[in-house]
């Protein structure tokens, strides 16, 4: 299909000029390039008020140095500016654990890394602030939304206080956006002054005083966590429980010290609870919006790394249960599952079709997790009261309904569709959740009718899943299911393979330094891996970024749970000492492989003796399959 320009937002004051507009209410500017794709948020934000009748501008990836003449082409918005600084944490898209330059800066023409500053958040508003002082900027995105409260920065090595402190923003929207963006449009629109905005749920301002509730959560403030790491690992404990909540509590932070009496010159930053779950036709008017699903006409010829990847995939739903604790999907999306409607899915997948170089391969059809799709309480009352962060740990929930037949629907749907030969799932697919055995036989079944429909059918060659780690009680840090769950897996994947005569291959993913994790532990899982025949190479150091448990254990070094120490490896050559152990065929990792690389076994004994966890899980069949699989001959994979 031909597009036109003006089927693309605005970037310049000529695009504007080509829809007859003298005036723009809003002006986003991104640290990505812009895709008008419902996977890049820019383009749902930009569309999305649209919809509501707003004239939006987009402006991706200005220049920030100079004059700052990207920054004025516009103009003054009647309305706000919005700040999106990128799909990614724009220091994780720039930098590796190690602390070193990544080859490429996926969201950016031809990978280049001089499109975007670290911290665009930061920059962006400071120079809108000094050139429209009077123009309210509004901050969504990935990283204002996990920079919402204090957190520790892992590139400066530091506490830093929330981004509204350092960025001089009105508001932060953090989540997915659509609701409250619009919202905060029309109080805006109706002349309601920016400061005076705040009640919006997902939605975080500062205030110089406030009045509280018996509802409301008193974190501690930015000060006492300076001084004290307990109080910052005890704060993440309710920064967690709340942004997975159903019916969440006001979160409140003061910036200085706490006073009795909370007087007015205590400046606080104010957590708004989030809105409920979208429901499937919210999330389908956002899906269904008028995108082009291309990159605007100015990258013409140009390569932009993460739209190649995704350009051929359709994702059908939103939010994971999973709770990782490494992983940042639940503090921004939350761990509600908001899903697609089959016929939203399919317009997509037919507009995909329609793509002039589709050749009938969907490379994923998926989301946060590919398995999760339909997925809910049974009881809704439950999980209204709930607060666990995960639904799947330490065990999978009684109440959640683990039936995969929606999912199977979906694809056999999409995989009648004229122009599809075949569709992959590219997304990670929970293995637990497979495995597990409830009371709902229909469920059961289902997951084992998933369980070949994806291995005989949607499996490119190889098939990504995550242990992460080999070590129970690492693992169990990681709120990830005990790696024999891994073996009980493989198993029937090998067994599949052999029954329908297909040459595929399981690929885990593993990380070293997680909290928790020694180099025994390490060593253990190079012996494991080496004797099931695995050269890994799907591997990554443990990268400590803002508003995750799991980095708030590597900072504070405690469990926000049980205030529990927990050891991290957190020097260079800690790190490296256990990022080695990934690739131990490798010849220059000779000197490396001590004694203790083979005495791993009894190690592993040793620390499943001294397992504080409880014995439910020490015992990992709890709550997977009730009967054996037969002990099956390990097959050598080959080198990838």
């Amino acid at each position: 299909m031909e597009y036109r320009l003006t089927d693309f937002l605005p970037t310049t004051k000529k695009e504007v000029e080509l829809r007859g507009w003298d005036e723009l209410d809003i002006i986003l500017f991104s640290g990505d390039a812009y895709v008008d794709h419902p996977s890049f948020g820019a383009a749902v934000i930009g569309r999305t008020l649209e919809a509501a009748g707003y004239r939006v501008a987009i402006v991706p990836q200005p220049d920030w140095h100079g004059d700052y003449r990207d920054f004025k082409k516009l103009g003054r918005p009647r309305l706000f500016f919005g700040i999106s600084p990128g799909c990614m944490d724009s220091m994780v898209n720039k930098y590796t654990a190690a602390r070193r330059l990544r080859s490429e800066d996926a969201y950016s023409p031809d990978g280049r890394h001089d499109m975007r500053p670290e911290y665009p958040t930061i920059v962006y508003t400071k120079i809108l602030k000094e050139l429209f002082p009077d123009v309210p900027v509004i901050l969504g995105g990935i990283e204002a939304s996990l920079r919402r409260l204090t957190h520790y920065d892992y590139w400066q090595d530091r506490l830093r206080p929330s981004i509204l402190v350092d960025s001089g923003a009105d508001i932060i929207i953090y989540g997915m956006g659509e609701k409250p963006i619009v919202e905060l449009a029309h109080r805006v629109a109706d002349g309601f002054p920016i400061s005076t905005i705040t009640d919006i749920p997902q939605t975080v301002y500062l205030s110089e005083g406030i009045t509280t509730t018996p509802d409301d959560i008193m974190l501690h403030s930015h000060e006492e966590c300076l001084q004290n790491k307990r109080a910052e690992a005890e704060n993440y404990r309710h920064i967690e429980e709340q942004s997975n909540m159903m019916h969440a509590h006001r979160l409140i932070q003061p910036l200085s010290s706490i006073t009795s009496d909370l007087s007015s010159t205590t400046k606080c930053v104010v957590v708004n609870p989030p809105y409920p779950p979208m429901s499937t036709e919210d999330i389908d008017a956002s899906f269904d919006l008028p995108y082009t699903r291309l990159p605007h006409p100015k990258y013409k010829g140009k390569r932009i790394p993460a739209y190649e990847m995704i350009k051929f995939s359709v994702n059908i739903h939103r939010g994971c249960f999973g709770g990782c604790a490494f992983c940042t999907i639940s503090a921004h999306q939350g761990k509600f599952i908001a899903c697609r409607s089959k016929e939203s899915i399919l317009r997509e997948v037919k507009q995909v079709c329609q793509m002039p170089d589709f050749k009938g391969y969907l490379s994923d059809l998926g989301g946060p997790s590919a398995n999760m799709y339909g997925m809910h309480g049974r009881n809704q009352n439950a999980c209204e009261k709930c607060k666990r962060p995960s639904c799947i740990h330490p065990q999978i929930c009684p109440n959640l309904d683990t039936n995969h037949s929606k999912l199977l629907d979906i694809y056999h749907a999409v995989d009648a569709q004229p122009g599809i030969k075949k569709s992959f799932i590219g997304s990670g697919v929970r293995y637990d959740l497979l495995l597990y055995r409830s009371k709902d036989e229909a469920a059961n079944h289902s997951a084992d009718e998933y369980t070949r429909e994806l291995i005989c059918h949607h499996v490119s060659g190889r098939l990504k899943v995550a242990p992460e780690h080999t070590s129970d009680r690492v693992l169990y840090l990681m709120r990830k299911p005990s790696f024999q769950q891994f073996y009980d897996f493989k198993r029937i994947f090998d067994r599949i393979n052999r029954e329908e005569q297909l040459h595929q291959q399981i690929i885990p993913y593993f990380i070293s330094s997680h909290p928790g994790c020694h180099e025994e532990d390490m060593a253990q899982l190079a012996d494991i891996t080496r004797r099931l025949g695995f050269h890994l190479e799907q591997v990554q150091d443990f990268t400590p970024t803002p508003m995750t448990i799991a980095t708030e254990m590597w900072y504070t070094g405690y469990d926000p749970y049980t205030l529990e120490p927990v050891f991290s490896a957190k020097t260079p050559t800690q790190k490296e000492a256990q990022r080695k152990y990934f690739f131990w065929y490798k010849e220059e990792n000779e000197p490396h492989k001590t004694n203790k690389s083979y005495k791993t076994h009894e190690t592993h004994k040793t620390h499943r003796a001294q397992s504080p966890y409880p014995p439910s899980y020490d015992n990992p069949r709890t709550s997977t399959r009730s009967e054996k699989p037969k002990e099956e001959k390990r097959g050598r994979h080959r080198r990838h």
